[in-house]
């Protein structure tokens, strides 16, 4: 049971991954009221109490989305608790969504910022090469050099963005980090105001996976064709088709390109092990939402991912270096060896729900926010 008993009114603005709405979830069954609003996430299209869609950036929808944000905006006032997803909350350029920010600051209590993804200050701590060993932008001293990158580098560093970025980070109240990698990004600068919460995931409502007794062992890998590279799930891939290559009669691949959300899960739900993010430390949320349902990761799981939980029991992650042969050898290793699905299965869902429950989750929040 939480320990502040007492409702709040809380606006979650924004959405990544389904964080929001899984979070809303958990803080309505602790007796608050929330509302989600957002765009889906663009075309993984999850669930939001109020749209926020940018159709295009055709004249004519660009128009249709002012006036959407001029209609809606009055509505988000008086709330004990206002939380962006990221600086660039809104679908609009980054000096155009500043005055939306102060509306939001002048007219509700407690401002709340995430850090969930791509920002200024990780790409900071990426830059310096020395933060992490390897990220999205740097392996060991040497700079990633992909063109995704470099419009990240225009966008969030030199740009706009990163201006906005600073600004409401200075600005706000609080800052969640929802990995180790941006709870790192953001302990130099904003230690007193940062707080490292995992992400929430919905555990009442996953379906877990039937055990599977294939002849082969079935990988998942979602590609998104545009962030391929920037992701590594074009090293990824190359490795398991290397593998279907060598062990044919053990891999079967199943590869998903941009589906929405539904139609991804009832794809994952029928395969053993999926490979997720190679630059990464941390499940993230495709991840989670795999290993909820008893898949096996082959992606990120560093130990200071599981010390910053507190965690030394559970190694649910079978955790790849950002190179092809170190994927090959984990997923050689599950092929020739599916014994060790079962157990990885089962301390999988048991690291999500002990974790990231979206109930637990949101206690952790509503503690942070009466903190601040």
């Amino acid at each position: 049971m939480c320990i502040f008993a007492s409702e709040m009114r809380i606006l979650l603005l924004g959405e990544y991954s389904n964080v929001h709405w899984n979070l809303a979830l958990g803080l309505r069954a602790l007796g608050h009221e929330v509302c989600v609003v957002s765009d889906g996430d663009n075309w993984k299209n999850y669930q939001r109490d109020i749209d926020l869609r940018r159709k295009s950036v055709s004249p004519a929808d660009t128009l249709r989305y002012l006036l959407n944000l001029f209609m809606t905006f009055p509505k988000f006032k008086d709330f004990d608790v206002v939380q962006i997803i990221n600086p660039v909350f809104l679908s609009l350029k980054a000096d155009k969504i500043k005055p939306f920010y102060n509306y939001l600051r002048n007219h509700n209590k407690k401002i709340f910022m995430g850090a969930f993804g791509m920002d200024y200050y990780y790409i900071k701590s990426c830059l310096d090469c020395k933060t992490f060993r390897y990220s999205d932008f740097n392996i060991g001293n040497k700079i990633r050099q992909t063109s995704f990158n470099d419009i990240w580098l225009q966008d969030w560093y030199y740009g706009s963005k990163g201006k906005l970025n600073q600004y409401i980070a200075h600005d706000c109240n609080g800052i969640i980090s929802g990995l180790y990698e941006y709870d790192c990004a953001y302990q130099s600068e904003f230690k007193e105001k940062t707080c490292f919460i995992p992400f929430p995931i919905d555990t009442s409502a996953v379906v877990q996976k039937n055990i599977q007794k294939h002849d082969k062992v079935r990988f998942f890998i979602g590609i998104q064709k545009k962030r391929s590279a920037y992701k590594g799930t074009d090293i990824m891939l190359e490795a398991l088709e290397d593998a279907r290559r060598d062990y044919p009669d053990k891999v079967e691949i199943v590869k998903v390109e941009s589906v929405p959300f539904p139609e991804y899960k009832l794809l994952l739900s029928d395969s053993d092990v999926i490979l997720d993010q190679l630059y990464a430390y941390t499940p993230a949320m495709n991840a989670l939402t795999a290993m909820a349902q008893g898949l096996v990761v082959i992606g990120g799981g560093e130990p200071e991912a599981y010390d910053l939980l507190g965690d030394y029991e559970l190694r649910p992650v079978v955790n790849v270096q950002p190179d092809k042969r170190s994927v090959y050898d984990a997923v050689v290793e599950l092929a020739t060896h599916p014994e060790r699905i079962s157990d990885l299965s089962r301390k999988s869902i048991e690291y999500v729900r002990r974790f990231h429950d979206c109930k637990k989750v949101a206690e952790k929040y509503i503690q942070f926010y009466h903190s601040r």
